[in-house]
């Protein structure tokens, strides 16, 4: 194959780790990543506008839902417990081979707990120990509705705690992961490359496609305003929030009928060390009933700037911003008359999510407070702060003509027709699976090149890729054993 041009706009955790691979399968293609941020990272990959966990279905529960006969369906958790090996693999490749270093700047081990309050969640996370605890993927999981058990588990959640009904799963295997500094240590090994170029504080305000087939990408610099034009055989759009609006200016069938709706998070956020040490885990509790699952709520340990914190929500709110970092008009800018009737579905059919965000919204300090409570009884106002997460944009589209406005949850990959345009839409658990999401980008778009070629290097990189670590338990213990090690988790 013809060596490509190849042009990435975004530089966080997806178009980093798209162009590391790309860098190990094709050497000789050139690269242009574009970055509206001075610096890699900046949205959604922040450490703060996250929370950091590695996502593979140890605690979070959303991943496992109850369906209607009671049954507990685990085949998401088993999706992305295997995604999430896929990336640990990778990134202990790249150690490995010396591409990257220091591991533990950005990937701690540290315990996953899901906790549960009253006598429905307590029986569902029983059902939920004892069908997924099976698997070899999670068989040290263990469970507990002891209170001193748990205690040991956790000081914090048990601090005052009055007696109620109470479930608490564990998992040691779990990890904290930093993925603004992973981008970070990615970006600055693929800039010693001469066949990648990356421009940061670039503005991409139009894409079109020309007489050559090539994408077209117009950047304005926001430091010089000066106006720049980059051709792309190939055009990668991995730039959070913004991914909608630039995909519609692509003007390809798949950017018709889809919208997005902006949410900001925002945590509460302690780094009194009395406090913090009484809790080394990350814990997930059960969503409130009739929301949707980026309101679970969770209580996790962070290592941020050297140093360990806690950090308690999401708690929503909403603005018409698609990035942290954007502009006010950008909600009304992406409107269209190709979204507008879609968009009025989504409104009409989710009240209930409306008035949701609009009573987060409305929350004060105290309110958040007697929240956290439900997880720290003895949460004190002097000891939390409220910080700002970042920006998640809910994609909004019509599945047919005859069911519009269908918000989707997850993550999902948009690919036009000639498969020279791809872009990443969605959340979590997007950054957890990066490695698994852009193999697919490759192999959707360059499916011949990929069975010829690429798989088999993949492999050398990733050896369980395409396989389900629970019907392999030696290749699961292999995968464990190397990731542990290189990548320095205890």
């Amino acid at each position: 194959m013809a060596r490509k041009n190849v042009v990435l706009i975004g530089a966080g955790i997806m178009s980093s780790t798209l162009a590391m691979l790309i860098k190990r399968l094709e050497p000789e293609w050139n690269i242009t990543i574009l970055e509206r941020a001075p610096k890699p990272g900046e949205e959604s990959s922040n450490v703060w506008n996250n929370a950091g966990t590695g996502h593979e279905a140890l605690c979070e529960l959303n991943y496992t839902p109850e369906e209607a006969d009671g049954t507990i369906n685990i085949d998401k958790a088993v999706e992305i417990y295997n995604q999430f090996q896929e990336s640990k693999q990778f990134w202990s490749n790249l150690v490995k081979e010396g591409y990257i270093h220091s591991p533990e700047d950005f990937i701690r081990a540290l315990p996953h707990m899901s906790f549960v309050q009253g006598k429905q969640n307590v029986e569902y996370l029983l059902k939920r120990y004892e069908k997924i605890s099976k698997l070899p993927a999670y068989e040290k999981m263990e469970y507990s509705e002891d209170y001193d058990e748990i205690q040991s588990w956790s000081p914090l959640i048990m601090k005052e705690r009055q007696p109620e009904n109470i479930a608490s799963t564990k998992v040691d295997g779990g990890t904290d992961v930093n993925f603004g500094e992973l981008t970070r240590k990615m970006m600055d090994y693929l800039q010693q490359d001469d066949s990648v170029k990356i421009h940061y504080n670039n503005d991409v305000v139009d894409i079109k496609k020309t007489k050559q087939k090539q994408w077209e990408v117009k950047v304005k610099n926001d430091a010089t305003g000066m106006i720049a034009y980059y051709n792309a055989d190939f055009l990668f759009i991995g730039a959070g929030g913004s991914a909608i609006p630039l995909l519609q200016k692509s003007k390809i069938s798949q950017s018709k009928n889809i919208g997005g709706f902006p949410i900001s998070g925002e945590f509460l956020y302690c780094d009194n060390p009395e406090v913090v040490r009484e809790h080394n885990a990350k814990a997930y509790g059960k969503e409130p009933e009739g929301t949707p699952p980026m309101t679970v709520p969770h209580l996790d340990k962070r290592h941020v700037d050297g140093k360990e914190v806690l950090l308690f929500g999401p708690f929503a709110a909403f603005g018409p911003k698609f990035l942290k970092k954007g502009s006010n008009l950008d909600f009304f800018k992406h409107l269209n008359a190709n979204n507008l009737l879609t968009m009025m579905f989504a409104g009409l059919k989710n009240t209930s999510l409306i008035k949701y965000s609009i009573d987060q919204v409305l929350m004060s300090k105290e309110d958040k407070i007697e929240e956290l409570k439900r997880f720290v009884p003895s949460a004190k106002m002097e000891d939390w702060d409220i910080i700002v997460a970042g920006k998640r944009v809910q994609v909004i589209r019509d599945e047919d003509k005859w069911n519009k406005g269908v918000i989707q949850f997850g993550t999902e990959v948009v690919n036009s027709d000639d498969h020279t345009l791809s872009a990443l839409l969605g959340e979590s658990p997007g950054a957890s699976t990066s490695v698994s999401i852009m193999i697919q980008v490759l192999k959707e778009n360059f499916p011949h090149k990929f069975q010829n070629d690429w798989e088999k290097e993949i492999k050398k990189m990733i050896p369980s890729y395409g396989t389900d670590l629970n019907n392999d338990k030696e290749l699961l213990n292999q995968v464990q054993n190397e990731t542990n090690e290189y990548l320095k988790l205890v």
